[in-house]
């Protein structure tokens, strides 16, 4: 059984910086792709990132220029946010899969770690 858990969530003001960590538990292999995800309040599950196991990376168009996805290893994914905004605000979850670059089908799911950007 494979478990994801995020990291890095917290409070932060408009322009401020945070980056997100998340780590696989368990007996890991073969996961090719990971990535990120936000939950806003209200709003449904959306993807911000992915990253798979050559270093190939796609951003949501609200990530683009602000957010950098990286890979320390093969269970390991990280989120750089900068710049960040009010709408940034919710739920960021991690997830990885072990059959496609697609993390919007990943099997593995974290639990969430919260981010708040309020001044």
């Amino acid at each position: 059984q494979v478990e994801l858990v995020e990291s890095g969530g917290g409070s932060v003001q408009p322009g401020g910086s945070l980056r997100l960590s998340c780590g696989g538990l368990g007996t890991i292999s073969g996961l090719r792709a990971m990535g990120w995800f936000r939950r806003a309040p209200g709003q449904q599950l959306k993807f911000l990132a992915s990253i798979n196991v050559y270093g190939r990376t796609n951003y949501a168009d609200s990530a683009k220029g602000r957010f950098t996805i990286s890979r320390d290893d093969e269970n390991t994914v990280n989120l750089q946010m900068n710049s960040l905004k009010s709408e940034d605000t919710g739920v960021y979850y991690c997830a990885a899969t072990r059959y496609s670059d697609d993390v919007t089908r990943a099997e593995y799911w974290g639990r969430g770690t919260e981010v708040t950007v309020s001044s």
